[in-house]
């Protein structure tokens, strides 16, 4: 019986050899061109398997191949969480799960997002190759630029500059994507194309705009994505863009495929097809509608298209080889990902499929990765200098009041996974503090309880935000400040801040913790209380971060990515897609609650001095700013260095300034470091729309280098030539 039992493990060890070595078709040699073996395999395939490629499926069994479907993954692997992306009515599995897309940007840390999305597309590759769940096409990161804190989605962008929020998706797409010179770890399909910011009527509104706000602004993150970052798959936008529905716009094939490079993935958004017809009317039936889609350069469609292109075919609209044209992209995409190849010579191909491989969720090293990613996405919003209450001295408390309706939750949003383990608020200060410390805690105020328990305690920490799905249903949103996919916020009001003045009036010594999708306008609290931090919801270690920063085992350096305005009447409309309106530290003529890169610490940092390795910039070239930076303070910490540039004799309109280059940089206390700084040519080059191309205007800039948008230290003038 051993022997029997020898010879069909040999047996099965061996089949996948055999199969490797059996290749029936040219499209299976690896070494073979890649658009030779496409070629190979679209004259094989029937064309009812090709309309079936359409879908997020691109497998074709009668050949034996195996395609792979999408999966999000904003902010870690998504087979869980609120939206059950592991599938409903299944067990999830755990992945896991870091600060939201907004908390991420604050970090402001492009090598911390990189190492987030690696490890997310290994997370992705395991539960696919182990478990058989998900998929290798992620959906993320989401490149939408957060150009107003009305959005309902802003959680899910990195920030208002289109320049920031390009150096992060780079980021993201190179951390998912591997540095294997031939495979990806996953492919990374980034979201959503193009100027998607609004919820409310966003399957029929128009987003309006001229031609150097879209190639300035908001495509800006996508063609980094594409050009520097190597992703080759996007989603496009329900909205109009200038009258016409993105998923049918020529944008998609005149400039991300023939300017950009964009060849593989071109998905609609879930139910987009439709929307053609029933939202945006744009065309007569579905067939019509169908065609158009396809010849734009859609070639996944995440709704039902089959009749649409079936009927498309048979009104002759659509040709076999306008599908043959599209589904290129998806195959590109597919050998990418090695699913036509033998597993041995792809490295990727191994994870999840060893027999003692224990699941990378359960490792410290991602448990510590989301520790990380999670503090240093912490902002320190206030600390009185007179008072200085933060970090709070945990060896000088006796007791301590945690009052909050979510204190003790750890809130997830529609994109998230399902986590391990979550550490709350609460739970977070109670395994700081220990035994030795009496912890009181209140949801609310009812019976006077917060106000009791605050009297009773050394300090008072006041935990509030926004639930990211509402608590409530999908187009429903009860509490007018608040938001999510579906619905935009009708307000800026921190309705929590009647609980926060109540704790204050009971004991001044409160710290306030804003954890929170997006900015409030919390103008009492910025006036009163002593101590403000901010973060986002949804990390695994949100308790223990927050822990670690109010009590000073972590000097906080999250900057803000967006301007916090003072009242909801300083933002344009919120359909104005036209940023020059005031929108945006770029063109905001206001005074903000808290400026664009805002941020504090426990220490203190002086920037000594600028300087620049040359006098000027010429078109293709850069330029190296040095910046000599000092932590005057007696704490280690952190520090953003950030590099805005203003035009000072343009002939055309600029924004009043623009972050060009940033870091984020450690310095132990009265150490001084230069910070080195680059700046590219190319990235203040504006479109010119005669001639159809990006140009250098010549004259005098002014490097402007400081700790915020409105905390610029150190000036210096360059021409560009």
């Amino acid at each position: 019986m051993k022997k029997y039992i020898l010879y069909f493990i040999l047996l099965l060890s061996t089949v996948p050899i055999l199969a490797q070595k059996q290749q029936q078709y040219p499209f299976q040699n690896p070494n073979l061109e890649i658009e030779k073996r496409i070629d190979n395999l679209l004259s094989l395939m029937t064309l009812e398997e090709k309309v079936a490629v359409l879908s997020t499926n691109p497998s074709v069994s009668r050949l034996g191949v195996v395609g792979t479907g999408h999966v999000e993954g904003l902010h870690g692997l998504a087979l869980g969480g609120p939206g059950e992306w592991g599938g409903k009515g299944k067990n999830s599995v755990t992945t896991t799960t870091f600060p939201q897309a907004y908390g991420l940007g604050e970090t402001w840390d492009v090598d911390l997002l990189q190492k987030v999305a690696n490890v997310e597309g290994y997370e992705a590759r395991y539960a696919f190759q182990k478990y058989h769940r998900g998929g290798l096409v992620v959906r993320a990161p989401n490149a939408d630029i957060a150009r107003d804190p009305r959005w309902g989605r802003t959680e899910e962008s990195y920030g208002e500059d289109a320049f920031f929020n390009g150096m992060m998706t780079v980021a993201f797409v190179k951390g998912l994507q591997g540095n294997n010179p031939k495979y990806w770890q996953t492919a990374s399909l980034m979201k959503h194309f193009l100027a998607n910011s609004n919820e409310d009527g966003r399957t029929y509104t128009s987003s309006d705009f001229d031609e150097r706000l879209w190639r300035e602004y908001y495509s800006v993150p996508f063609r980094m994505g594409i050009v520097e970052g190597g992703s080759r798959a996007y989603m496009a936008s329900y909205n109009k863009v200038n009258g016409i529905p993105a998923m049918v716009h020529p944008m998609l094939k005149d400039i991300t495929q023939k300017e950009w490079g964009q060849n593989g993935i071109i998905c609609t958004d879930g139910g987009g097809f439709k929307l053609l017809l029933s939202d945006h009317k744009y065309y007569a039936d579905s067939y019509l509608g169908a065609a158009a889609a396809v010849k734009a350069g859609i070639n996944q469609f995440l709704d039902d298209y089959k009749e649409g292109v079936d009927g498309a075919i048979a009104k002759g609209y659509l040709k076999e080889n306008d599908i043959d044209e599209v589904i290129r992209g998806d195959f590109r995409v597919m050998i990418k990902l090695g699913m036509l190849d033998s597993t041995d010579a792809n490295p990727y191909a191994k994870i999840g499929t060893g027999r003692d491989t224990i699941d990378p969720w359960k490792s410290d090293a991602h448990k510590k990765l989301a520790l990380e990613a999670t503090v240093k996405s912490i902002v320190l919003l206030k600390n009185d200098p007179a008072k200085q209450l933060l970090p709070l001295q945990k060896e000088k408390l006796k007791t301590v009041a945690v009052i909050g309706a979510h204190a003790d939750e750890v809130l997830l949003d529609w994109y998230s996974g399902t986590p391990s383990y979550m550490i709350t608020p609460l739970q977070g200060i109670k395994n700081k503090l220990g035994a030795n410390v009496e912890i009181l805690y209140a949801k609310n105020n009812a019976d006077g309880k917060a106000a009791t328990i605050a009297k009773k305690a050394d300090v008072v920490i006041v935990i509030v935000g926004n639930h990211p799905v509402c608590n409530a249903g999908w187009n429903d949103c009860p509490i007018p400040s608040e938001g999510k996919e579906s619905v935009d916020r009708q307000s800026l009001t921190l309705e929590q801040e009647d609980l926060i003045k109540i704790a204050y009036q009971a004991n001044p010594n409160t710290v306030v913790a804003l954890i929170s999708s997006f900015p409030y306008a919390i103008n009492w609290t910025q006036e009163h209380i002593p101590a403000i931090v901010h973060m986002t919801q949804n990390s695994q270690e949100l308790g223990t971060a927050l822990a670690d920063v109010l009590f000073g085992d972590y000097n906080p350096a999250g900057r803000l990515t967006q301007t916090w305005v003072k009242d909801i009447t300083d933002l344009p409309d919120l359909l104005d897609y036209n940023i020059r309106n005031g929108r945006t530290y770029m063109y905001f003529q206001g005074k903000p609650l808290y400026a664009f890169g805002h941020g504090l610490s426990y220490t203190s940092f002086a920037y000594n001095s600028i300087t620049t390795n040359k006098e000027t910039l010429e078109k293709d070239a850069a330029l190296t700013v040095s910046v000599s930076v000092t932590n005057t303070g007696k704490r280690d910490g952190e520090e953003v260095v950030q590099l805005y540039v203003k035009s000072i004799d343009s002939a055309i309109p600029q924004p009043i300034k623009a972050l060009k280059s940033f870091q984020r940089i450690f310095l132990k206390a009265g150490e001084t470091k230069t910070v080195v700084l680059i700046l590219k040519a190319k990235n203040l080059e504006y479109w010119n729309t005669t001639k159809q191309q990006f140009e250098l205007e010549k004259g005098q800039i002014e490097i402007q280098v400081g700790s915020a948008s409105d905390a610029i230290l150190l000036t210096k003038k360059i021409t560009v030539k």
